[in-house]
């Protein structure tokens, strides 16, 4: 078995990468200058790496995050780099207000958007479910219903330019893995509305595109600080990951599986053996340093 999971799991990643990865190499960053974007989650982790390379391909930028300070910071450091123009609007995704304020902040600085990057998250726990639905509800609030009302929000003006939306979500709302079960309840919920939304836009021939990207462990400060005493594996690097989404986005692709071979290969292993790897994924989990 082990001698076959050594070469299966590879295999298959490859597979699955060459299905999702394909065509990426069609990607330029000629493709993005002067384009309008906005990024939400922008003060730091992915968010901030995707703000500086948009800033280098020379887009034109509106960021969001709760924190000022280090917006003000990340607008700066993406004038520096090369942004077509970059402003940004602080807020917390709580406030059922913010995601029109946003858009609304789009529209009357730019007439129009191409692109909406939707990567923001509310702050969750990684430990047994400890019966919290208040915390579930909050949840479902930050990381799927704002994503909606952003999203509705800034479709009139997506329609008009035929630009893209791209949600950024993870491998537990493909697959349900233990400790994490509110994060991972509202993960699956962007990837079953957005999928169905991408179904109706197609049936009305809506030229918008929707990529959902389905990320494993990333080495994002926050993520670090939340799984690194628990998960036996090695995080991918938050820089690549962000072009990766950035390069998705503008490709029109349907999914994003980052790092591909381990995304990929899981992906596949729920279909075919579920039950093996719900084992595999319990194993690499250090129990004993998990609070309950």
């Amino acid at each position: 078995m082990g001698l076959l999971l050594k070469v299966f799991i590879p295999l298959l990643g490859l597979a699955m990468a060459f299905y999702f990865y394909s065509g990426t190499e069609n990607f330029s960053e000629e493709m993005l200058r002067g384009k309008r974007v906005i990024v939400t989650g922008a003060s730091s982790g992915i968010g901030e790496q995707m703000a500086y390379h948009l800033a280098r391909m020379e887009a034109h930028l509106l960021l969001t995050a709760r924190t000022e300070a280090k917006l003000q910071k990340v607008v700066k450091r993406c004038l520096e780099l090369g942004a077509a123009s970059a402003r940004y609007v602080s807020g917390s995704m709580e406030d059922t207000t913010f995601p029109e304020v946003v858009v609304k902040e789009a529209e009357n600085t730019w007439g129009g958007l191409d692109m909406l990057i939707l990567n923001h998250i509310g702050h969750s726990y990684f430990k047994f479910f400890d019966g919290d639905v208040g915390h579930i509800r909050k949840l479902l609030e930050t990381n799927f219903l704002s994503y909606v009302a952003m999203a509705t929000s800034a479709l009139p003006m997506l329609k008009e330019s035929e630009g893209s939306i791209v949600v950024v979500s993870s491998l537990a709302g493909k697959i349900a893995g233990p400790f994490s079960a509110p994060y991972s309840a509202t993960k699956f919920a962007l990837d079953g509305f957005f999928s169905s939304l991408r179904q109706e836009f197609i049936v009305d021939k809506v030229n918008v595109s929707i990529t959902v990207c389905i990320l494993g462990y990333i080495n994002t400060e926050n993520a670090v600080r939340a799984v690194s005493h628990a998960i036996r594996g090695t995080p991918a690097p938050k820089e690549e990951c962000a072009m990766e989404i950035i390069k998705s986005g503008v490709l029109r692709q349907r999914e994003l599986h980052y790092p591909y071979r381990l995304v990929g290969s899981l992906l596949l292993f729920q279909g075919i053996a579920p039950d093996f790897l719900d084992s595999f994924l319990r194993n690499g989990y250090k129990v004993e340093n998990i609070p309950r």
